[in-house]
C-alpha cells in the first residue's frame, strides 16, 4: 500500500509566504525560503509552491524564487500559478520543480493538459480544482477562486484525468481556513471518481482532521499550510499520530 503524504502548502504572493480564509483575509506567515528549509527537517514528503496572485495579475509564476526553493530542498516539489504554456512549464521545471499545478489555465484550455502531459510525462501534471458548495453541490471555480464556472467538481475532475492529469489537488473553499476539518464529502467523491492521486486540501486545523481525511476518503495526500507555518502542528508529531492510528505514513 502506498504512504499517505503530508504536504505543506506554500502561497505565494509578492514574494512572501501568505494564508488567508476562504481565499480572502491574507496575512504574511514568512520567507518561503526559510519555510521551505524548515519543512525538509520536519520530513514533510512533498512541498505545493502556489502564486496565488499570477493569474488574476496576468504574469508569470516567480521562476527565480523556485530556483532558490530547489537549491534548499531535496523532497519533490510542484509548483503553481500562471502557467499558461509549455514554455512556462519548461521554465518551472528547469528551475527545479518536479511538477506544476495548473488550475485556470488547465480548465479553460484541456488541450494544455495533454500537451504536457505527452511533453512531460502525467507524473508532473497536477490538476488544482477550487470548489465551493453552493445549494448542496459542489462546482468548480477560477481565476483564484473569484469565477464561478458552472461545472461540478466531479466531473471535471473526470475530464482532467482524461486528458493526462497524474494527480488532483482538490481545494475546498468553503473549508479553506478554518480549520474546522478537510471537506469529507467532496474529497470522497473526486477520489473515488478519479483513478490519479488526489490531494485534500482546506480546512486542516487538528491532528484528527488529517486522521478523519484519511480514514474517510480514498485520497493520497493531505495538504496544508497555516497549522504547519505557525508551528501549531509540527509535522513529525503529525506522522507518529497518523502511525499510531494505522495511518500508513513515512515516518
Amino acid at each position: 500500500m502506498l504512504k499517505k503524504r503530508i504536504i505543506p502548502c506554500l502561497d505565494i504572493k509578492d514574494g512572501r509566504t501568505v494564508k488567508g480564509v476562504n481565499f480572502i483575509d491574507i496575512r504574511d506567515a514568512g520567507d518561503p525560503v526559510g519555510l521551505a528549509r524548515r519543512y525538509v527537517e520536519q520530513r514533510a514528503d512533498e512541498l505545493v509552491f502556489l502564486d496565488i496572485t499570477a493569474t488574476v495579475e496576468k504574469r508569470k509564476t516567480l521562476v527565480e524564487l523556485v530556483r532558490r526553493i530547489a537549491e534548499e530542498i531535496n523532497i519533490p516539489f510542484t509548483v503553481g500559478g500562471g502557467i499558461d504554456t509549455i514554455d512556462d512549464v519548461a521554465a518551472l521545471l528547469n528551475a527545479g520543480a518536479d511538477k506544476v499545478s495548473i488550475n485556470s489555465s488547465a480548465f479553460r484550455n484541456p488541450q494544455l493538459i495533454t500537451k504536457v502531459s505527452k511533453q512531460f510525462g502525467s507524473q508532473c501534471v497536477v490538476v488544482a480544482i477550487d470548489t465551493r458548495m453552493v445549494n448542496n453541490e459542489w462546482f468548480v471555480l477560477i481565476d483564484g477562486g473569484r469565477t464561478p464556472t458552472g461545472v461540478r467538481t466531479k466531473d471535471w475532475a473526470l475530464t482532467a484525468e482524461r486528458h493526462g492529469a497524474g494527480e488532483i489537488l482538490l481545494t475546498s473553499m468553503n473549508a479553506d481556513g478554518t480549520k474546522s476539518g478537510f471537506s469529507i464529502g467532496i474529497t470522497s467523491e473526486v477520489s473515488n471518481s478519479v483513478s490519479i492521486p488526489v490531494i485534500a486540501s482546506g480546512g486542516a486545523g487538528m491532528m484528527d482532521h488529517f486522521r478523519d481525511v484519511f480514514m474517510k476518503t480514498s485520497c493520497s495526500a493531505a495538504l496544508a499550510a497555516s497549522i504547519f507555518h505557525y508551528g501549531e502542528i509540527e509535522i513529525p508529531e503529525l506522522k507518529k499520530y497518523l502511525a499510531s492510528k494505522g495511518i500508513n505514513v513515512r515516518i
